[in-house]
């Protein structure tokens, strides 16, 4: 039996951290951590958040161990609406990240915040 999107992302929801990006924002300025954008590159060309990493979702887990091996460090992703970054977020804790973090706002929401 398949299931939709919305009711993966609803399993996945169970498991994962959400913040706000007002939460986030003290967070990422902490020594370890780490703020990730998992879009496109051509998305992020359009609008991009201020210190963000931008690692695909694609590619995030096969980058994420050979540049950032910390299991402790602190992650915070984001991505357009939550989505992306969900099911990035359970799959960084599968390979053994701890501190995995999700921002449940819409992006414009985490632009306007980290601007500051």
């Amino acid at each position: 039996m398949l299931i939709t999107i919305p009711e993966l992302l609803s399993q996945v929801q169970k498991n994962i951290t959400r913040i706000t990006a007002e939460q986030a924002f003290p967070l990422i300025r902490q020594e370890n951590s780490l703020l990730i954008d998992v879009r496109e590159p051509s998305e992020v060309e359009q609008q991009a958040v201020v210190g963000a990493v931008n690692i695909p979702r694609g590619v995030l887990e096969m980058k994420m161990l050979n540049l950032h091996p910390d299991e402790n460090k602190q992650l915070v992703i984001h991505c357009a609406t939550s989505a992306r970054a969900s099911l990035a977020a359970e799959q960084l804790q599968r390979i053994g990240y701890k501190n995995v973090a999700v921002i449940s706002c819409k992006l414009e929401v985490i632009c306007e915040c980290f601007q500051q």
